[in-house]
């Protein structure tokens, strides 16, 4: 007789989004690194620059408009480690976004409304105040 598929729970989605979402991360970034060491530096910024204890060259400098098709296709080093970093901070919010969904399908109403604020508090944490701050 054959065994009937498990059933996959929220939960194992939850650890699946977590899990992939930092491997493809740190994948990223480790590109990214070898990029830099491979072309001695990333755009116009020099190896020495980048490595040096007190760099300029930091995520308050680089637009998250740095990673684009152009500096992808171009093997910018970091374009691809700040693409690392985005990855890395879009998995826990993936998974505020899954907790919506399976508070939902339970029909725990509650606990639903609490996770959109939550992602919603996130939402203007990462779009809206640096906006307002950059001002």
């Amino acid at each position: 007789m054959r065994a009937l598929p498990r059933r996959v729970e929220f939960e194992d989605i939850i650890g699946w989004s977590l899990r992939v979402g930092v491997l493809i991360s740190a994948a990223l970034i480790i590109f990214g690194l070898a990029l830099i060491f491979y072309n001695h530096g990333a755009g116009t910024f020099k190896l020495g620059e980048l490595i040096a204890a007190h760099s300029p060259v930091n995520t308050s400098m680089l637009p998250v408009s740095y990673v684009n098709a152009s500096n992808l296709a171009n093997l910018n080093g970091l374009a691809f480690i700040l693409l690392g970093l985005i990855v890395l901070m879009a998995t826990p919010v993936l998974r505020v976004a899954i907790g919506i969904a399976q508070f939902a399908h339970e029909r725990n109403w509650l606990y639903t409304f609490i996770t959109l604020v939550v992602f919603m508090n996130l939402m203007l944490a990462i779009f809206v105040i640096p906006a307002l701050v950059a001002k």
